[in-house]
């Protein structure tokens, strides 16, 4: 079994097909990359061929390489990684010279790809080598280099090949934010040449009609400059001058990958093509070899597509839901009930009213419109979607549903006595699941008939954009529930961890000590400037008084209150409370209320932090050191996944890290709190958090688990990976 054929054409034409055995999708290896080669020299040296085609036999082109082939690249070192860029790096060029004269430029033979859908990674950059790129007609297709968002950038000429093609400024999105486009766009944007209905009888006919003058790439022709000008030139000049502060000013340092692509475009605008190319490919490899890059690849690309395809999945036949009722029409009922639509899936919305219901099924309708009005969806998608969205009061429209999820408000009361309406309608074997996001699951579980057959599902607001799924099991749910949640998640395309009952559960439990410890730190006087960017300087989206404002101080207000009544005296956030307390009080709620720990405009667009808190809280005269502050903030979260995965709460440290990072945004360039634990090593943590603990309290001490690891000299991932769990 091969991963491309060639099959020459009477007319003289040779069609090499990239078809990878066992995939969906084609991603390209190293055994493929040398029989591609091995057929671009086979045409290349026959007579009776005229040019090539290259295109897919599968309704994409081409994912991209294969992330599991360059995290093994590694291990071979710098150099072994950097020579296996470089045959890459030799293929493609074989193909964009095809044979011509190296002085002439003649003699080459035509070299086009045929795009039949999704072009990503490496399965742009080869059509970027060939002369011409024809796609087909086909507006689910992605076209585009998203490397940078695991880590990494386009190492096999695209960095190199898309800037001399689009100039730094015009290549900037594709490369910095890894911008997918359709066809259409990708051709109005310059990176395919052509959009066609048949893309590889298209090809076929320009290549038997391509002329020596069609083959030569603009940077191979005498007299090439670089579209909007090198880094020497006046104009080119300010581009990369800000090209340098944009990048710094988004990612703050934190990303090597950004940084060292802006190098490698820099340094290799300034010599020839070739040599350009072996720039790439050193930074390629520095990157490579840099652990944020395995950290995030492991993360983002091989942990998140394994929990994807039900990595913890309990062995029981298929649960794919076919109806699911949702209880509450709210912003949270009312986004499950939008995504399990557009996965196809029968929905009934329930609410206390019909306009509360119909308000809900209307969320969906908002949605949908501002997708057409940015070309994303159809009116006749718009009306399919709809019709699958029934809103009522009527619990007997229940009937027939295989899954229930109740989003109603988060009391007790009132969700048993939805659980029972609800249980008394459905189907004997219908699994139960409760979106709640704090209470625990077991206790909810009471009210139902079947325990067995109840579980949490707490979906991220907002539903539609927030990628992760937390999947609690109660202490009765059993295997089935699990599996129906986990078909369930895998039908409207999020990803899952699973875990086990306990107050947060996961991501609450890790997400609130963050908050409270940047809360805690205004209240010791420490400049909240210095709070956010320090936050922000160590990769988190948001900062933490910011991330409070946005969720709202209420909220914060109603958790401390509960957790405070749950724990009694252990409870340990009394300075936290101080704060938000006061802050409540006085009205500021956050960025709801247009005031919060900052100021807002009219259209709660934020302006600063609040004039008053220096006035509540004066800052210190003298300040704590910036990494202090970060470890604080770091650990705060860190220590408490070890702490959930020492309790059973988390059962595999892969949940944890993609958990992290797509819940709330932990600094994804570590991989999340495991894989930053393993970069710094767990002596060096141990030593770290007794420090903080000496110094700020007993809420940083080292769990037991962590002190285990550093006596052994052992790793999270070593220890851990692949499922193994923390017994």
């Amino acid at each position: 079994m091969t991963d491309f054929t060639m099959d020459k054409g009477a007319d003289g034409v040779a069609i090499i097909t990239w078809d990878v055995p066992g995939k969906s999708m084609n991603v390209l290896s190293l055994d493929g990359a040398a029989e591609l080669n091995a057929l671009i020299d086979d045409a290349l040296a026959d007579a009776a061929v005229k040019g090539v085609v290259i295109t897919s036999g599968k309704k994409d082109f081409a994912a991209g390489m294969d992330l599991n082939v360059i995290a093994g690249m590694k291990q071979g070192g710098a150099q072994a990684v950097f020579d296996g860029v470089m045959t890459l790096h030799h293929l493609l060029r074989k193909i964009e010279l095809a044979g011509m004269d190296p002085k002439t430029k003649k003699g080459g033979k035509p070299v086009a790809a045929a795009l039949p859908g999704t072009a990503l990674g490496i399965g742009l950059e080869l059509p970027l080598a060939t002369h011409r790129i024809f796609a087909a007609e086909n507006s689910k297709a992605k076209i585009g280099l998203p490397e940078i968002m695991v880590g990494i950038f386009p190492g096999a000429g695209g960095t190199t090949r898309l800037v001399r093609k689009l100039g730094a400024m015009g290549a900037a999105p594709f490369l910095l934010e890894g911008k997918l486009n359709d066809p259409a766009r990708a051709k109005s944007a310059g990176l395919i040449d052509e959009v066609v209905a048949d893309p590889v009888a298209a090809a076929r006919e320009w290549v038997l009609k391509a002329s020596d003058a069609d083959l030569v790439k603009p940077w191979d022709a005498k007299g090439y400059k670089m579209p909007g000008g090198e880094p020497y030139h006046p104009a080119g000049f300010m581009t990369f001058v800000g090209a340098s502060a944009m990048v710094h000013g988004k990612t703050l340092g934190v990303y090597p990958a950004a940084k060292a692509l802006l190098s490698a475009v820099y340094e290799g605008a300034m010599v020839p093509f070739d040599t350009a190319l072996k720039i790439e490919a050193r930074w390629f490899t520095n990157v490579l070899m840099n652990p944020s890059s395995t950290a995030m690849i492991r993360s983002l690309f091989i942990n998140k597509e394994a929990l994807e395809k039900g990595a913890n999945r309990p062995e029981v036949p298929d649960q794919s839901v076919r109806k699911v009722g949702i209880l509450g029409a709210g912003m949270m009922g009312a986004g499950i009930a939008y995504v399990s639509a557009m996965a196809g899936i029968e929905v009934v919305l329930i609410d206390s009213t019909q306009e509360a219901a119909e308000r809900g099924k209307s969320y969906s309708t908002g949605l949908l419109d501002k997708a057409i009005s940015r070309r994303k969806s159809t009116e006749e998608k718009k009306a399919e979607v709809l019709s699958r969205i029934t809103p009522t009061t009527d619990y007997a429209a229940l009937q027939g549903c295989d899954l229930v999820v109740e989003a109603v408000f988060e009391d007790p009361a009132v969700k048993a006595e939805v659980t029972k309406r609800a249980e008394a309608a459905i189907p004997q074997d219908a699994i139960f699941a409760t979106n709640t996001s704090t209470l625990p699951i077991t206790e909810l579980a009471k009210a139902s008939a079947r325990p067995d057959q109840f579980i949490g599902i707490h979906f991220f607001s907002p539903v539609d954009k927030m990628l992760l799924v937390e999947i609690i099991k109660g202490r009765e749910t059993g295997p089935r529930a699990v599996a129906k949640a986990l078909d369930f998640v895998r039908q409207i395309r999020k990803t899952p961890i699973v875990v086990n009952d306990a107050r947060f559960f996961y991501a609450n439990r890790c997400i609130i000590p963050y908050i409270n410890e940047g809360i805690r730190m205004v209240a010791e006087g420490v400049s909240p400037v210095l709070i956010e960017n320090a936050a922000k300087m160590m990769g988190m989206p948001l900062g933490p008084l910011q991330l409070v404002d946005e969720t709202s101080i209420d909220l914060g207000v109603k958790i401390a209150k509960a957790t405070k009544a749950a724990m009694g005296d252990a409870y340990p956030d009394g300075a936290v409370d101080a704060v938000i307390f006061k802050l409540a009080d006085q009205g500021r709620l956050g960025r709801k209320t247009k005031a919060g720990f900052y100021d807002y405009d009219e259209g709660a667009k934020r302006q600063g932090f609040w004039s008053g808190l220096a006035t509540e809280w004066p800052e210190a005269e003298t300040q704590p050191e910036l990494t202090e502050i970060q470890h604080r903030l770091m650990f705060a979260q860190s220590l408490e996944a070890v702490r959930a995965l020492e309790e059973g709460v988390l059962e595999d440290i892969r949940e944890g890290d993609v958990g992290a990072i797509l819940g709330w945004g932990f600094a994804p360039w570590s991989g999340g709190p495991f894989g930053w634990l393993d970069m710094l090593g767990a002596p060096r943590a141990v030593e770290i958090a007794d420090s903080l603990a000496e110094k700020s309290g007993r809420r940083f001490a080292a769990p037991q688990l962590l002190r285990d690891m550093a006596a052994k000299g052992e790793s999270f991932y070593g220890r851990f990976g692949a499922g193994k769990q923390a017994a």
